[in-house]
């Protein structure tokens, strides 16, 4: 049956609904024609944003904005959240996209990561237009293509494109529950950054008959993969410390040769006080200790833009004026707080906290497991309660001149 053709206002089935809609990153037209449509079922007026990546993939993608504009005198906020997920991969128990509820969890590719992150920010902006007929401000609701691909283009093509000028803060739904080991909800404050770069090593060529004629690469490149794989980061900080994650390694070399090139590709997440330039100086003094037999090259993995060539780490104070709001909507909807945390991984947030101009980037969403394997599932209970908090913060934020209405 076609997706088009089924009731979806409420919010879990909206959830299953994007869930059975296959969307694994640069192939998102599908998802983002039924968002569409679904916003202008409610009466909105989206924004089919079109963007092309030139310099490394010639790819061609699709955004979803839709822009609400009250009084002057407002903030503006921006609900951000990526409708791609990752390829499917084995071993699921049930099917990835039928969006099954078994005990309270919804299963499904995306379902935790982040279609219900997704449906909560649609319910909860189009909640806030319906039942407030006035607010100072504006109001930014953003659904984007390929967050989960190297370079993030979806949000990077909304930010180059101007279309995020003026943000004051930044709400995310990704599953900041589910990415931390603290009970939901938990709210985000930061996270780690992320440069990835290549080593590629230069030998010579010889007859593999009689390998000490040549310098193989490939030995060099393995003895620089597993010394970082081992290698341990000394700067620490609020966001924990930095991690080294090996991600290729390739060589060439025939079936009886000598390998003459090889390359190592590495991903060195960072925290607060590193930079592109801290991580090659660093791989340089390992690479001095190691003293390979070849030549070498250390770059950073080629990037769409300057932006997007690696992804910066950000801290958000608790005293931050946003943060203080989405904690009272916590408070008053559920009693307590949330439990303050930062993420281990990068995402759009990274991109929306550093390269605009001071925003203030909050994550705060739905609780479950296994995202990017099988079996991923969102907790049912989690979804609702991110969009009440969604929509009750945007109540606080938009509505202060307003008290009536709150």
């Amino acid at each position: 049956m076609d997706h088009r053709n089924r009731p979806h206002n409420n919010l879990i089935e909206l959830t299953r609904d994007l869930i059975r809609i296959p969307s694994p990153y640069y192939q998102e037209s599908q998802v983002i024609d039924f968002v569409l449509e679904w916003l202008r079922d409610q009466g909105l007026d989206p924004i089919h944003h079109h963007y092309k990546e030139e310099m490394l993939t010639g790819f061609e993608g699709e955004n979803v904005i839709c822009v609400i504009e009250g009084e002057e005198g407002g903030p503006t906020i921006c609900l951000n959240g990526h409708l791609d997920t990752v390829n499917i991969t084995e071993n699921w128990s049930y099917d990835p996209l039928a969006g099954e509820v078994v005990d309270g969890k919804l299963y499904g590719v995306g379902a935790l990561d982040m279609k219900s992150g997704c449906a909560a920010i649609m319910i909860a902006f189009r909640n806030f237009i319906r039942n407030n007929k006035k607010f100072k401000g504006k109001l930014i609701l953003t659904l984007v293509s390929d967050e989960e691909g190297p370079w993030g283009l979806g949000t990077n093509a909304l930010i180059e494109d101007g279309l995020l000028d003026g943000v004051d803060c930044a709400v995310v739904t990704e599953p900041s529950a589910g990415f931390t080991d603290r009970n939901f909800p938990v709210l985000c404050l930061g996270a780690k950054g992320s440069v990835a770069y290549e080593v590629t090593f230069k030998g010579k060529a010889a007859h593999a008959a009689m390998p000490e004629n040549g310098i193989s690469a490939a030995v060099d490149a393995a003895e620089f993969l597993v010394r970082t794989a081992k290698q341990k980061n000394k700067h620490k900080d609020i966001l924990g410390e930095g991690k080294f994650c090996p991600l290729l390694i390739e060589s060439d070399g025939g079936a009886c040769s000598v390998p003459e090139n090889a390359r190592v590709l590495v991903q060195r997440h960072i925290v607060t006080g590193e930079t592109i330039e801290s991580v090659l100086n660093e791989t340089e003094e390992l690479l001095k200790k190691i003293k390979p037999a070849c030549d070498y090259q250390i770059t950073v993995r080629p990037a769409p833009s300057e932006g997007s060539s690696y992804y910066k780490p950000y801290v958000v104070p608790e005293s931050d004026s946003y943060a203080v709001k989405i904690q009272e909507a916590v408070t008053e909807l559920y009693g307590g707080k949330a439990s303050v945390d930062y993420m281990a991984s990068i995402g759009d947030f990274n991109y929306l906290a550093t390269r605009l101009n001071d925003v203030s980037t909050l994550l705060i969403g739905p609780d479950g497991d296994n995202f990017h394997q099988a079996d991923e599932h969102v907790y049912i209970d989690t979804i609702e309660k991110t969009e009440k908090i969604v929509e009750r913060f945007l109540e606080k934020t938009l509505l202060v001149d307003f008290p009536d209405q709150i």
